[in-house]
């Protein structure tokens, strides 16, 4: 009987030790102020990232972020709480901009800005929403590419 339960609690253990891992592998690396791999095997497409960026039920950038007119001519009632993404390719590098959309908050603590591929750790999450990402590894990448094209 006692093996039995340590068994169970060892196997447990294991278990624990083997999610952490695999957390662990798909956790990106920050360097500085910047992730500088990219989060996807595929190279971003600056053009999905467009979309993205000027849609109102994907990336939601418009609720909080001024868009150049030429992203979205049609998106009115943008937000005035964050900073115009015009001139962010200037502003940022590409690893930089992977940092902000991946978990802003390892930067400013106090940013308003969700953490759009991070799970761990977030406040008030609908409960089918808890393990998946607001953007997943492919359309943060093209996000990114979108963004370093705005000089």
């Amino acid at each position: 009987m006692v093996a039995a339960k340590r068994r169970s609690v060892i196997a447990a253990i294991c278990a624990v030790f083997g999610s952490l891992a695999a957390v662990a592998e798909t956790m990106p690396v920050v360097v500085d102020d910047g992730i500088p791999a990219p989060l996807s095997a595929l190279v971003g497409d600056a053009a999905r990232g467009k979309a993205i960026v000027a849609s109102r039920q994907q990336g939601f950038c418009t609720l909080c972020h001024q868009i150049p007119n030429d992203v979205a001519a049609s998106a009115v009632f943008q937000g005035n709480l964050a900073p115009s993404i015009a001139g962010a390719g200037s502003r940022w590098s590409a690893a930089q901009l992977r940092l902000r959309m991946v978990d802003s908050r390892r930067l400013n603590p106090n940013s308003i800005m969700p953490a759009y591929h991070r799970t761990e750790g977030l406040t008030r999450v609908g409960i089918a929403w808890r393990t998946k990402p607001i953007l997943d590894a492919q359309q943060i990448e093209d996000v990114v590419a979108f963004l370093v094209t705005l000089k």
